[in-house]
């Protein structure tokens, strides 16, 4: 068999080496060398087939065809006859990937990532791919600050023309800050503006922050910090003229120096306004932070541009601009205003689109919005809106943006985006006390039932104090205009035995039905009424007070209770407030005919203040009464109790106020009092997340009653730390509190939490 050598590599084809041929017709053609590679692929790039003219053109586009597949190390063609005949030498297959020396990495995260970039087992083994891979492992280390990271790769060749690939890591020693200078700062003391990075030197609790390990990104925005330090404080001519970054030599060390230029400290000497104002100049005027004399505050002009464009925002005039241009007077050391009003054309909006809402049905978020199409555009109406539907407490978050309509210069769409989260709990309550044990309860809720913003819950609780099932239906729309409507039904087993509570048994039964009624965009009024048939079971060791109730009114209490309320709910948001007010004051009544007669008025007042943009300090008080009337003694089953996670933590549940001087057990009473001081901030290393918060509190409370008055000098104090987590197998919630105040008799339960699940 005579062959003849038609072409050999690319190399060759690029060369043009002076070989020419006779033009053929192919009558077969004919695939050798190949182990893992089927022949009909082959076929499949080839430019030419049976039948066809071979050519030389033909030849060096068949060559090229096949390499550039990146299959074969080599690509001959030969004639045996009239058969043309592909010779190839197939690149090695990788059989496997392995890791040694890995700390900082998982394995199969590394085995991932470089999937993503084309190197995985199975597939053909390409040189420049290796490398490529383990430039991109040094990259990966050296973004967590193991400067002196080496890869080694061993290529190991294996049977049936395969290869392993090994990545050995000496992963070294992290590199920590050791040392960062600020040079040039005289204003301020260089400890401060330090205090002020969010790098430093290693520390207690940069174990966990990794702050110690330097970032390119976080010296960015540490250096946007010191220039809005000193614009803040008059410095308008600051700059950071340069910065070092340097590593020691065994790579383990780094060294950081900023140089800046302060410059003089200026004031403001006037601030005017011109432009086309449209609302009365004194009105903008009041909206003006900055005032001649005060010293210079970028933060300060900042927020009169904002607070300007956003009081025309509520006229209609979206696209408002307000430019502050000042004048510098050197010698003085200080800079005149002069506010540029441009509020645009006014815009009206002509849709509002809804998007991310795959469970919750769309009418369920519009009839929370207040502002409305073909309406003009109104810029609190939208923040309105937006904080109704974050209220509203289906979402993990919510934004509305206001693009421009194309085409147009006076319409704007209105774009509501959310991101559902599980409005199904199932919540598991736990805790430990020396006298209780461990206690246990369960509820389903459903908040948000088949998208409709209707609520239901299932309530079970199994612990040795309550057993209680109870099922409650609310409708938050019940009519168009916002009254809602809700039913309760219940019936509950109480053994107070094995608590701090004075020891008694009752078995309980009733429902209800309630109404809201909406009087203002964050007010509204409710009104119940519900039946109640109790049924009490005192035993040897009850108190004496509960023996004398019980044979002066008998054991079988009927009431029928109406309830009248108020509530003013104007925080930012339902699940993660950070600024506003709620209040709230219930006054619950039992009507004629009730076995038992009682009033029980209840006020409560929340406030956030917001620190930034992700602290938080929340304040509450609350103070109940519960008081007969018509000569009857009031129920000791509905006395007012304190104590516990939902109070005064660290002190066991319900364990505050009276006792009984023979038994000891807490018995409640017929004033209740409990505040609250809990600064919030976010989970250092969460970033924006909110879901993750951790609190520093201080608790105060106290129950009056029995002949005791609650003074503010009985009152319990406790102070600790907690943990709120919106986790996604649900809401989890820890604390920890150390009493300030107690008293000898006192039953405490330091840690205190509760734990749920989602569906």
């Amino acid at each position: 068999m005579k062959k003849k050598l038609l072409a050999g590599l690319i190399a060759s084809l690029i060369a043009q080496a002076g070989w020419a041929m006779d033009p053929f017709q192919i009558r077969d053609i004919r695939v050798e060398g190949i182990q893992r590679t089927e022949a009909g692929t082959v076929f499949s790039y080839l430019p030419v087939k049976v039948g066809d003219t071979m050519t030389d053109d033909k030849a060096a586009q068949a060559i090229k065809a096949l390499f550039a597949t990146g299959f074969f190390k080599d690509v001959r063609l030969e004639v045996d006859g009239q058969v043309l005949v592909v010779v190839l030498e197939e690149r090695p297959a990788i059989a496997s990937l392995k890791f040694t020396g890995l700390k900082a990495f998982k394995a199969e995260d590394l085995t991932k990532g470089l999937r993503e970039v084309g190197l995985a087992e199975s597939r053909i083994f390409d040189r420049a791919m290796v490398e490529r891979a383990e430039q991109e492992l040094k990259r990966q280390y050296l973004s967590q600050g193991h400067y002196a990271v080496e890869v080694t790769t061993t290529v190991t060749p294996l049977e049936r023309n395969r290869v392993g690939i090994n990545f050995a890591v000496n992963e070294g020693e992290i590199a920590k800050i050791k040392q960062i200078n600020i040079v040039g700062a005289s204003a301020f003391k260089e400890e401060d503006l330090l205090e002020l990075l969010v790098l430093r030197t290693p520390g207690w609790w940069t174990w966990y922050t990794k702050n110690d390990q330097y970032s390119k990104q976080k010296l960015t925005g540490d250096l946007e910090t010191l220039r809005s330090h000193y614009l803040d404080r008059g410095y308008i001519e600051f700059n950071v003229e340069s910065t070092q970054v340097a590593i020691s030599p065994d790579k383990e060390s780094i060294y950081i120096t900023v140089n800046v230029a302060e410059g003089e400290k200026y004031s403001i000497s006037s601030v005017k306004l011109a432009g086309d104002l449209l609302l009365p100049e004194d009105e903008l005027k009041k909206l003006v932070a900055i005032k001649p004399g005060d010293v210079f505050s970028r933060e300060k002009v900042s927020e009169t541009t904002k607070a300007i464009s956003e009081r025309l925002g509520n006229e209609g005039y979206a696209f408002a601009n307000v430019n502050a241009a000042p004048e510098f007077d050197k010698t003085k050391r200080e800079v005149a205003f002069t506010l540029f009003v441009d509020p645009g054309r006014r815009v009206y909006v002509r849709r509002i689109n809804v998007a991310g809402n795959t469970k919750t049905r769309d009418e369920v978020i519009r009839r929370e919005m207040r502002q409305m199409e073909s309406s003009w555009y109104d810029g609190g109406k939208i923040n309105k809106s937006r904080t109704r539907v974050d209220r509203l407490g289906y979402f993990e978050d919510v934004t509305l943006e206001t693009p421009a309509v194309a085409g147009t210069t006076d319409q704007v769409d209105v774009e509501v985006k959310v991101k559902e989260k599980p409005t199904g709990n199932l919540m598991i309550g736990a805790g430990f006390s020396s006298s209780e044990k461990f206690v246990f309860s369960t509820s389903v809720q459903q908040q948000n039932l088949f998208g409709s913003g209707k609520h239901v819950a299932l309530q079970i609780s199994t612990s040795k104090i309550n057993k209680t099932y109870s099922l409650s239906h609310t409708d938050p729309y019940w009519t168009v205009d916002g009254v809602s409507r809700g039913f309760d039904l219940y019936t509950r087993r109480t053994d107070t035995t094995s608590t701090l509570v004075g020891a008694f048994g009752s078995d309980s039964v009733g429902g209800g039905v309630r109404f809201g009624v909406p009087i203002g965009e964050d007010k509204s009024i409710s009104l119940g009424l519900a039946a109640d048939s109790t049924k009490l079971n005192l035993l040897d060791t009850s108190p004496q007070r509960y023996k004398d109730y019980v044979a002066a009114n008998g054991n079988q209490i009927r009431s029928l209770t109406g309830s009248i309320g108020w509530q003013n709910d104007e925080r930012d948001s339902f699940l993660y407030p950070l600024s506003g007010t709620y209040q709230r004051a219930v006054v619950e009544l039992t009507l004629p005919g009730s076995t038992a007669t009682y009033i029980r008025p209840t006020y409560q007042y929340q406030r956030f203040f917001p620190f930034g943009r992700n602290y938080s300090l929340m304040l509450n008080a609350e103070y109940s009464l519960a008081k007969a009337y018509g000569n009857k003694d009031l129920p000791f089953f509905k006395n007012l109790y304190a104590g516990g996670i939902g109070s005064v933590r660290g002190f066991d549940s319900n364990s505050l106020g009276p006792r009984d001087p023979v038994t000891k057990d807490a018995l409640g009473g017929d004033t209740r009092f409990v505040a609250n001081a809990e600064f919030f901030v976010p989970m250092p290393g969460t970033g924006r997340d909110k879901s993750l918060r951790l609190s520093a509190f201080v608790d105060a409370g106290g129950i009056g009653g029995y002949g005791t008055k609650l003074a503010f000098g009985d009152l319990r104090y406790s102070t600790g730390v907690a943990l709120s987590w919106a986790s996604p197998v649900g809401p989890l919630k820890f604390s920890l509190a150390s009493p300030i105040s107690k008293k000898p008799d006192d039953k405490l339960q330091r840690l205190q939490f509760q734990l749920g699940t989602t569906f």
